[in-house]
């Protein structure tokens, strides 16, 4: 394979996979957030150095040459100057929303989330015996878009704001302007944002990804910001993200509630984290354009063949939300899997409705093909 080969089908039920294994092997899975394509080589090339040293106790401290880095692709991506320090390592996002809502909430307190969302981010809130305010964002005809006065009567006495950006189903991406006003309702109510940030590479279309926290030194010193290179380079099981907290007293916080339950990264995730940011762009590149045509062509095919699916094209990550409720299947999710053997993620455990799925196009055209093939021959044969 080329350094650059998206189009390649590997069989990933060679080693045990999440996304591979849940289903019988009739079926194409279409569902977890990860992508059906070999990593960049210099990342294959980095760990393959690591593993000559055969030895894998704990790791000791980050290299100071990776935070730097991190720093560096702050500014030069997203025009946001944080130091180095600001940076502290996790094995995941989601163990680091976790963390952080322990640290700035109590029992009891409220935390608001968008809905549809990302299923970890809706249980969140029991995790630490918060009450939910759920805030629907505005229907896919209409993008998807934020419900800006919803969510600031929503933000009014509630502790935190636990944000999507870009937004996991919708791929939806925040303006500016929508982040302004989220950040200025939350200054208004003394919100801390708790900022999910990991699909922020994985824009389409020329636009550059806003951190809310690089808005103004205000907003940052209240915002926790939970990035990682897993979702872009395609290396979610090396278990290794990290969140950015600029206000030292927030951070220092923060590093204490992990309770031992959440400690540091994985010591091959740190390589290739360091090797993904170091020599991987022009990888991402070609990535971005594979994907970019991946979805306009799931697009095109839906708009001519399954026209009553609404759905609007994702303006980042490799997820798209389909709006099945015009074809009366019920539970989509069911009825693509029974009769398309297809399997998508079912709307319900977005705190969306049956008649959504999300699927994954992050696959090799074939793949997608096939997929939409299948759904078009269940429907064909209702």
């Amino acid at each position: 394979m080329s350094l650059h080969d998206f189009d390649t089908v590997i069989d990933r039920r060679q080693v045990p996979t999440s996304k591979w294994d849940r289903y019988p092997a009739d079926v194409l899975p279409m569902w977890v957030a990860d992508m059906d394509f070999a990593v960049a080589e210099p990342i294959v090339d980095a760990l393959r150095a690591r593993l000559d040293h055969a030895v894998f106790g704990y790791g000791g401290p980050v290299p100071r040459a990776l935070r730097e880095l991190i720093a560096a692709d702050m500014q030069d991506l997203h025009g946001w100057t944080i130091s180095p320090a600001d940076v502290v390592f996790l094995s995941g996002v989601v163990p680091g929303f976790n963390q952080a809502l322990k640290t700035v909430t109590r029992p009891g307190d409220r935390l608001v989330v968008e809905t549809p969302v990302y299923p970890p981010i809706l249980a969140a809130a029991g995790h630490w015996d918060l009450t939910r305010v759920d805030v629907p964002v505005r229907p896919v005809a209409d993008g998807s878009g934020v419900d800006l006065g919803r969510l600031t009567v929503a933000l009014e006495g509630a502790a935190a704001f636990l944000l999507c950006n870009p937004h996991n189903p919708t791929g939806r991406m925040r303006t500016r302007t929508e982040l302004e006003a989220i950040a200025g309702a939350c200054l208004a109510s003394d919100t801390v944002i708790v900022s999910d940030e990991i699909h922020c590479d994985i824009v389409y279309g020329g636009r550059q990804h806003v951190p809310i926290a690089a808005l103004s030194p205000e907003i940052a010193r209240r915002t926790i910001t939970l990035m990682a290179a897993s979702k872009t380079y395609n290396i979610a099981g090396l278990k290794t993200a990290y969140a950015i907290i600029p206000d030292a007293e927030l951070r220092q916080r923060f590093v204490a509630a992990h309770l031992g339950l959440s400690e540091g990264a994985n010591v091959l995730g740190l390589v290739a984290t360091e090797a993904a940011l170091r020599y991987g762009r022009p990888w991402k590149a070609a990535l971005l354009a594979y994907l970019e045509a991946n979805r306009d062509h799931l697009m095109a095919r839906l708009a001519a063949e399954i026209p009553e699916i609404r759905i609007s094209a994702p303006e980042a990550t490799y997820l798209a939300w389909l709006d099945c409720s015009a074809l009366d299947l019920g539970d989509a999710q069911k009825f693509f899997l029974d009769k398309a053997r297809v399997g998508f993620n079912p709307g319900a455990d977005f705190g969306g409705t049956p008649d959504h799925v999300r699927l994954n196009f992050g696959c090799p055209r074939a793949l997608l093909d096939d997929g939409i093939d299948r759904m078009v021959k269940a429907l064909s044969q209702r």
